[in-house]
C-alpha cells in the first residue's frame, strides 16, 4: 500500500503541473491493476516530459569543398541540430545527402572516421556531443592533409609510410615442432599500449614534424608500429 501510494502522489504532482489525465491501455497486463497503474503513470510522466522538454538546438560549422568545382575556396557550412532529438549521421540523413566523411564501425575501432573537432584531431564516433548550444561546433578535416571532398582526406602516403615499416612477425628459422610461437604473459604485456593502435592518423596529422618533414619522417602511428613488431620478438 504505501509503495502504490507513494507512486500516486508523485504521479499527481506531475497531473498537478502538466495538466489533465488520459486512461490508458495496456491489454499485456490485464488482470494485474498494480502493474497497469505503474505502467500508466509511466507512459504519461514520459509524454508530458517530452512535450515539455526544451528544444536544445546545437549549430555545427563543418567544412565543406569538393573537387567538382576547384576553383571554389573551402567553406565552413553551418547546420542545426536539435539536441533533444537526433540520431548518428543525422545530418547527411536528414539535412544534406552530399556531405562526405568516412565511417564504417560506429564503435571506435576502424578509425575511419577521424576528423578534427573543435580544434582536436578525434575519432568523431566516440566524440560526444558539447551540448553547451551558446557556441558552435567546428568540424574540419585533419590538418595538413589533401583533402579529397569535404571531411575526406588522402591517406595514401600514410597507409605507405605503415607499409615500408613492414608490420608483421618475421622469423630466421622455423620452430622444431612445427607449432606456433609461445608467449608468456609477461611477453604479451610488454604489448600493451602498442597493439591499441586503430591507424587513424590523428596522431601523426596532429604532430608539427610529421607536418614539415613527412617524406622523411615516418610519424608517430607508423613508429608505434615500428616498435610494436620490434618488441614481439
Amino acid at each position: 500500500m504505501w509503495k502504490k501510494s507513494w507512486l500516486r502522489q508523485g504521479y499527481n504532482r506531475v497531473v498537478g503541473v502538466v495538466g489533465g489525465r488520459k486512461k490508458q491501455e495496456f491489454p499485456v497486463l490485464e488482470g494485474h491493476p498494480a502493474a497497469q497503474e505503474h505502467a500508466e503513470v509511466a507512459l504519461e510522466t514520459h509524454e508530458s516530459v517530452q512535450s515539455k522538454m526544451k528544444k536544445l538546438t546545437k549549430e555545427f560549422r563543418i567544412y565543406r569543398w569538393t573537387p567538382d568545382h576547384p576553383n571554389n575556396k573551402p567553406v565552413l557550412q553551418s547546420f542545426y541540430v536539435d539536441l533533444s532529438n537526433c540520431g548518428p549521421m543525422k545530418i547527411k540523413a536528414e539535412d544534406d545527402s552530399s556531405l562526405s566523411y568516412r565511417r564504417s564501425c560506429r564503435e571506435g575501432i576502424c578509425g575511419s572516421c577521424a576528423m578534427n573537432i573543435d580544434g582536436t584531431n578525434t575519432v568523431a564516433c566516440v566524440k560526444p556531443i558539447v551540448a553547451d548550444t551558446s557556441k558552435p561546433t567546428i568540424i574540419t578535416p585533419m590538418p595538413h592533409m589533401f583533402v579529397i571532398k569535404d571531411l575526406v582526406v588522402d591517406l595514401t602516403h600514410f597507409y605507405q609510410q605503415y607499409k615500408s615499416i613492414e608490420p608483421w612477425l618475421k622469423i630466421k628459422k622455423p620452430l622444431e615442432d612445427g607449432r606456433e610461437y609461445r608467449q608468456s604473459p609477461t611477453d604479451r604485456k610488454k604489448l600493451d599500449g602498442l597493439y591499441e593502435c586503430i591507424l587513424c592518423a590523428c596522431c601523426s596529422t596532429s604532430c608539427p614534424s610529421y607536418w614539415w618533414n613527412p617524406e622523411e619522417f615516418l610519424g608517430p602511428a607508423a613508429l608505434l608500429h615500428a616498435y610494436r613488431w620490434i618488441s614481439d620478438r
